[in-house]
């Protein structure tokens, strides 16, 4: 296919083994569901609340049996919610979805955020036989931010409607094992995603300032973990350096995990969030990557496209700054992280026993010198 800008399907030479497409061509789809019955926030009341019907819409990728015969696109919006980009890939539109059935990956972006804001993973792990859901979060996306309170309430709500879809009526669900499901969650992606595998929010949360009116949050101290969730990779997760988590609440987490960060989030908080998370989430086996220096977007977000680095009226900085690190090339996190993605979940999901290697120490896959800047841990149930 020719070169393109803003491209989301790269792969630097220098890159670790597994983050190399797999041997799937890719299809792409783009669904739009109602969650009935949900809770709405952004119009409750300290003695009402309103009903109404959510819209969630995903972009779903999965393994096909056809490839394109021609460039694939993907037309955006920027974080600032006004400017328009296109987007360079290598999945077929509607392709046929190939035969069998595959585990189901699902993708939540931060605040604010949409659904191709790690559309490189959608794309990659699809081609490996996973099929890769992207949500757009209501009153969490570029053009609809709303209240913060709506994003604390309805990530663990959203992600696990997107689940129930691809088990029933969804036109993928004759080809998804979702008794198999991972989510990868970013920021605020990843604090749903912690919920979802069972880590309560502190009585504290229920009544901060920017938490949902009549202790909405309660419903997420003692979350009830699908059992068809068997794996979560939260990214930057925001909430624990923020008091939405204290020990007795982490120690709910039962789901193997694996955490990335940079070094230098100051958004999560590393210190003081990320490593907390990882140190004391003791009832399961869990892996730490760190980006030595890396700010708050390490390893999720797609490269920033060449229309973000022009400056936008509707934002205060750079829209460039939303998507890069200072230090970090994204291309590069964004393969490690395929690498690291691929090996967890071929494991969790796909009972690979030979992947369990590649979380060990000795950066298997990696060249000679490749994984410098790079910290990689790993503590098991119990420590």
């Amino acid at each position: 296919m020719p070169f393109a800008q803003n491209r989301i399907d790269l792969v630097r030479p220098d890159a670790p083994d597994l983050a190399f497409f797999g041997a799937y061509p890719v299809g792409v789809r783009t669904d739009f569901g109602i969650n009935h019955n949900q809770i709405n926030i952004l119009k409750s009341t300290e003695t009402s609340l309103a009903y109404y019907d959510r819209p969630v819409v995903i972009e779903a990728w999965y393994p096909s049996d056809a490839r394109p015969q021609c460039e694939t696109h993907y037309e955006i919006l920027l974080r600032d919610g006004k400017t328009q980009a296109q987007l360079a890939g290598q999945a077929l539109r509607d392709g046929p979805i190939a035969p069998g059935r595959f585990p189901l990956v699902i993708l939540s972006h931060g605040y604010p955020g949409n659904r191709m804001l790690l559309s490189h993973l959608g794309e990659n792990l699809a081609s490996k036989g996973y099929v890769v859901v992207s949500i757009d979060h209501a009153d969490s996306t570029y053009q609809d931010k709303g209240a913060f309170s709506s994003t604390l309430y309805n990530r663990p709500l959203d992600t696990q409607f997107a689940l129930d879809w691809l088990a029933s009526d969804h036109p993928l669900a004759g080809s998804v094992d979702t008794d198999a499901t991972a989510i990868i969650g970013y920021s605020m992606g990843g604090y749903g995603a912690l919920i979802s595998g069972g880590a309560g929010l502190t009585e504290a949360a229920v009544g901060f300032h920017d938490s949902p009116p009549m202790r909405l949050l309660a419903r997420h101290q003692r979350p009830q973990t699908d059992s068809r969730l068997k794996a979560i990779v939260p990214i930057g997760a925001w909430g624990r350096a923020n008091g939405y988590w204290d020990t007795v609440g982490i120690m709910g987490l039962r789901v193997p995990a694996l955490f990335m960060a940079g070094s230098n989030d100051r958004i999560s908080g590393y210190e003081t969030g990320i490593r907390l998370l990882f140190e004391q989430a003791c009832n399961t086996d869990r892996c730490l990557l760190t980006f030595q220096f890396a700010g708050h977007n390490a390893a999720a977000p797609i490269p920033a496209p060449l229309e973000s680095w022009k400056k936008s009226d509707n934002l205060a900085f750079i829209p460039f700054d939303h998507y890069a690190d200072p230090v970090w090339d994204t291309t590069r996190m964004n393969n490690i992280a395929q690498h690291y993605i691929t090996a967890f979940l071929d494991l969790h999901l796909k009972q690979q026993r030979d992947k369990a290697s590649y979380l060990g120490a000795g950066w298997q896959g990696f060249a000679p010198e490749t994984a410098l800047g790079l910290v990689w841990e790993r503590l098991e149930v119990g420590s």
